[in-house]
């Protein structure tokens, strides 16, 4: 869990195929939760905890336009500041690499690996798909194992 001070925003967003929630510092998005039930169970899914943080779902109007154009069938270009750099630096930079991913095309694990600087680290960048902090905006639904499955995905 994320230790919430002043400069943390956070809201539930309820997008068309659920609620999201949404944590973002001073200098971009932290976690975009997969969709959930209810504001609530959006809420506890990306772990905002805290009473110091700012609840403000006017901060991601752009993000919520941009996720309702996405879920009726617009190609949308996520343009959201992200603030990953807590994470790894061998994760920063496959999510980075899924980012360039095309909508509607795929790419393998070991293409991400080698994108993200170590061809052999396949495993990595499948740890990095699953710690996906930014559902959608980090497509990583995108990337498939070599022979074309989704390989433990979910």
């Amino acid at each position: 869990m994320l230790p919430l001070m002043n400069n943390y925003i956070f809201a539930a967003l309820h997008i068309p195929i659920g609620w999201v929630g949404v944590l973002a510092s001073e200098r971009g998005i932290q976690r975009l939760g997969l969709p959930q039930t209810s504001p609530d169970t959006a809420l506890a899914a990306i772990h905002v905890s805290g009473s110091n943080a700012l609840f403000d779902p006017a901060h991601f109007n752009g993000l919520f336009k941009e996720l309702t154009a996405y879920f009726s069938g617009e190609n949308v270009l996520f343009d959201q500041s992200l603030d990953l750099a807590s994470n790894p630096p061998f994760f920063q930079e496959a999510w980075k690499a899924c980012r360039s991913i095309p909508r509607g095309e795929t790419r393998s694990y070991s293409w991400l690996a080698t994108k993200a600087g170590n061809p052999k680290a396949l495993r990595a960048a499948g740890q990095a798909m699953a710690r996906n902090p930014v559902f959608l905006i980090t497509p990583c639904h995108r990337v498939i194992s070599s022979n074309g499955s989704l390989y433990r995905y979910g």
